[in-house]
């Protein structure tokens, strides 16, 4: 090679610099070129075109990044929006990859990311993604809505009261130190969590210890807390079900005790009964040998908890009843006693698939409006998970009848079901209705109406099939006869019909057979069941729809169609209702209207269809729009191109409490939509609120206090998915003390935009000194400016939420308090201060700054 310093080495350096600015203008051209075709491609709404454009232009010139960000993030999305609907998942998630190849810290590409993660039911990956967009933007408004969305799946609520029950930790603690020190020495803890029970294992002296768990979430949480609690060397978490582990591979012998709590409200939902006996075929030792009273427990294996005990009570409840039995005969005008039985999905008969689940959970002790216990309470079963033999035989077992003897006169609407977790000789835990205790009882609803006399005798059948515990109420013995619960006894048709104008529809009904009506009752959610129950809302819709069509049609006479030829025929109305809805069927009742409605299950349709039918209205006046449009993207279009809506309905408020995402976005559209004088369906939302102390509210939000949990450091770790708006609540029966009177918190216009805010600030009189620890908040529905319905009402179909204040706020009757509440996109959020300036009285009243 020529040296340096000679002629012949500096005259190709004097080359490739020369080069150089020659290829600059080409690169710089090429690079211009390409953001003009993926302008051109956008303005032409092809966005995959576009897309791969600004790809080009961007790799070759990074310093334009920031200057093209928002038009290839509007680009990005739009094409994943696209290849979406087209069904190219792989192809829309390459694009956010190579997308976050040019932006690898863009919180806003990556809470997106997430958004479609989370759709899609990659629930794990979607809250690495929204945390990740938090950890970069900590104001990030999108990315905190979702995260706390999110945080409900992957961490649920039963984890902190699980945590916080001392009680229940204490005595799991003694019963593994008892195990690991009578020669338990290699651990297996099963549905590991948050790694507390083989920690337990560890510090009791166990030499090994393995851990299992399936959430990706609670792995890498149980991982972390294990490490914060130098265990990280000691205890081998494996990411996997228990079921899939296998000897050598993932363990490398078999262990000497399981300690599990992979059970649910009724016992085995979780799939105990499957887990325990492949830990015995394939994981444990087998158990001790009852005829060797010298065997060794070191060479034997044992399950903690040891085993269980179930018990049921029959139950009457108003609140369970209203959730699993249309129990009205008529909701806004409409007749529904043609519809027939309608239930719950949950039941536990003989005859239902067996994909059915077989029970809800309910707090009984803060049900609303209480329960009445018409039985005593009888055992049901015992369980001994230390029996390998008795586990296998459970599924096998034939089904058994129960009679229990009835102690009073009432409705049965459900059998309750709690257990007693025996975890060794000494230790158990009662899951029951009358314990403080973490746990939710399981409740199997009645499917028909059955009428108990004191000193009768109710059958139930308990079997366990496909891994569930399954109780069903099958009939009464009264005066030595049997009557099966659903046949048409003289004293349970009395219950359906309680009055002779009701009990005379039904007739009629009965009478009017059609070829096509559906075979066999028909089945709603219970939170739908529960809607169709509220029957207020249904009389304050009426009056309001009959109000808005009357003042239409009056509009449309006065102008005759010379004046205004598109205002001739019916009125257009459209209902968007989330799930089933009788919205649209109540308007086309109510005079010359095309209503429209956007139910999409088959069943749904056949129901609104048998109603229409049976309420005589005409057949062309219901339509379900979704077979009309193309995709839900067009669900608010007109009617017609020449027509536009008389009202729109749109489903606001969430069953869980919260206003629905992208709400005000739709309100937007549809107020484009609507003819003049139309009308948004409700029109108007107040937020109202209250300030209470609740250790309840606490307790299912976070671990509480600054101790360790049994001595480890577990708080730190999971309370990081602490979410500040606690939903599902029964305000009505919350354990808290109402430390003012309500207030009105926010106001959301859905018929006048202009008139919104982005933050409201409210002034709030103190009437009991306490610590506020929670906002609770419900809605006032204004259907127009005169009619409304409150979703905190006892016979509500919607449940409350409340705003947990990240540092309770010590204040004494007479303080005024200030709270800050902003709503963004569908999500409100609360920030408390005491005032500590004097206020007069006539200033006790909420204060709007801050207008949008």
């Amino acid at each position: 090679m020529p040296n340096s310093s000679t002629p012949g080495a500096t005259r190709p350096k004097r080359r490739r610099r020369r080069r150089g600015p020659r290829e600059e203008p080409a690169r710089n051209e090429l690079v211009s070129s390409s953001l003009e075709s993926a302008q051109q491609c956008l303005f032409n709404q092809d966005y995959g075109t576009a897309f791969v454009h600004y790809l080009l232009a961007l790799n070759l010139a990074p310093v334009l990044k920031d200057l093209a960000k928002d038009s290839f993030r509007f680009t990005l999305f739009k094409w994943a929006d696209e290849l979406d609907s087209l069904g190219r998942i792989q192809d829309l998630f390459d694009s956010y990859e190579q997308a976050l190849e040019l932006f690898p810290t863009d919180e806003v590409i990556i809470n997106s990311m997430g958004e479609h993660l989370f759709r899609m039911g990659f629930r794990d990956e979607a809250a690495a993604h929204f945390y990740k967009a938090l950890k970069l933007r900590p104001d990030f408004p999108e990315a905190k809505e979702n995260f706390y969305r999110v945080a409900n799946w992957l961490v649920e609520r039963w984890h902190f009261l699980m945590l916080n029950d001392h009680r229940r930790n204490r005595k799991y603690q003694l019963a593994i130190q008892r195990a690991v020190q009578e020669g338990c020495s290699t651990v297996l803890d099963i549905g590991t969590g948050t790694g507390i029970l083989g920690m337990c294992a560890k510090k009791a002296g166990a030499s090994e210890v393995y851990a299992c768990e399936l959430s990706k979430t609670m792995y890498e949480l149980a991982c972390e807390v294990v490490s914060a609690n130098s265990m990280a060397d000691s205890i081998k978490i494996l990411h996997m079900k228990s079921m899939e582990m296998q000897i050598p591979k993932d363990i490398p012998s078999r262990v000497s005790l399981v300690v599990t709590e992979t059970v649910d409200a009724g016992l085995l939902g979780e799939g105990i009964i499957e887990s325990l006996i492949h830990a015995w075929k394939h994981l444990l030792l087998p158990p001790p040998n009852t005829d060797d009273p010298q065997s060794s427990p070191s060479q034997s294996g044992r399950v903690i908890p040891a085993g269980a005990t179930v018990f049921a009570m029959a139950v009457q409840c108003p609140e369970i009843r209203r959730h699993h039995r249309v129990g009205v005969s008529a909701v806004g005008g409409l007749n529904l006693a043609a519809a027939g039985l309608i239930h719950s999905p949950v039941r536990s008969s003989p005859d239902v698939d067996e994909a059915a689940e077989p029970y809800t959970t309910e707090r009984l002790s803060r049900v609303p409006g209480g329960f009445t216990a018409l039985t005593q309470p009888c055992k049901v079963m015992h369980i001994d998970f230390n029996n390998p033999q008795e586990l296998e035989r459970l599924c096998l077992r034939d089904t058994s009848i129960l009679q229990v003897k009835v102690i009073q006169d009432g409705l049965v609407d459900a059998l309750a079901v709690w257990f007693q977790l025996h975890l060794d000789q000494e230790n158990s835990i009662s899951t029951g209705p009358d314990e403080d205790t973490c746990w939710e009882q399981a409740v199997y609803p009645a499917p028909f109406d059955c009428r108990v006399k004191c000193n009768d005798e109710l059958l139930v059948e308990v079997s366990c099939k496909d891994a569930y515990l399954r109780l069903a109420c099958t009939g009464r013995v009264r005066n030595g006869q049997t009557v099966s619960i659903g046949s048409q006894s003289e004293d349970t048709s009395s219950l359906v019909h309680s009055n002779p104008e009701t009990e005379l529809c039904s007739a009629l009904a009965g009478l009017q057979t059609h070829q096509d009506a559906p075979n066999g009752p028909f089945t709603l959610e219970c939170s739908e069941i529960a809607l169709l129950n509220n029957t207020p809302y249904h009389e304050c819709f009426q009056t309001a729809m009959a109000k808005l069509l009357s003042s239409l049609s009056s509009t449309q006479k006065s102008q005759g169609p010379k004046d205004n030829p598109s205002s001739s025929g019916p009125l257009y109305v459209l209902d968007v209702s989330e799930g089933f809805s009788v919205l649209s069927l109540i308007s086309a009742q109510l005079g010359p209207v095309r209503a429209y409605s956007s139910v999409e299950k088959q069943q749904h349709q056949a129901l609104l269809r048998l109603l229409t039918r049976e309420n005589r209205v005409q057949k062309e006046a219901l339509e379900f729009w979704l077979g009309v449009v193309e995709d839900d993207s067009a669900l608010l279009q007109r009617p017609d191109s020449d027509k536009l809506w008389s009202a729109i309905m749109l489903d606001c408020v969430e069953i869980c409490g919260l206003i629905r995402q992208n709400v005000m976005e739709k309100a937007t559209l549809a107020r484009c939509l609507l003819e003049e004088g139309g009308r948004i369906f409700p029109e108007r939302i107040v937020i109202n609120g209250m300030l209470v102390e609740s250790d309840t509210l606490l307790q299912e939000s976070a671990v509480q206090g600054t101790e360790p949990t049994l001595g480890f450091n577990i708080a730190p770790f999971i309370n990081q998915f602490t979410v500040p708006v606690h939903v599902f609540l029964d305000l009505s029966t919350l354990e808290c003390t109402h430390l003012s009177d309500p207030a009105e918190l926010f106001i959301l216009d859905l018929m006048n935009g202009s008139a919104n805010c982005s933050s409201r600030e409210v002034r709030i009189r103190v009437r009991t000194s306490g610590r506020v620890t929670a906002v609770p908040f419900w809605y006032l529905i204004y259907l127009d400016s005169d009619v409304s319905v409150s979703t905190y009402r006892p016979d509500s179909h919607w449940k409350q939420a409340a705003v947990i204040l990240q540092r309770p706020l010590e204040v004494n009757e007479g303080d005024w308090v200030r709270l800050s509440v902003q709503f963004h996109k569908s999500s409100i959020s609360i920030q408390a201060h005491r005032e500590e300036e004097e206020i007069t009285a006539d200033e006790d009243r909420p204060v709007t700054i801050n207008k949008a």
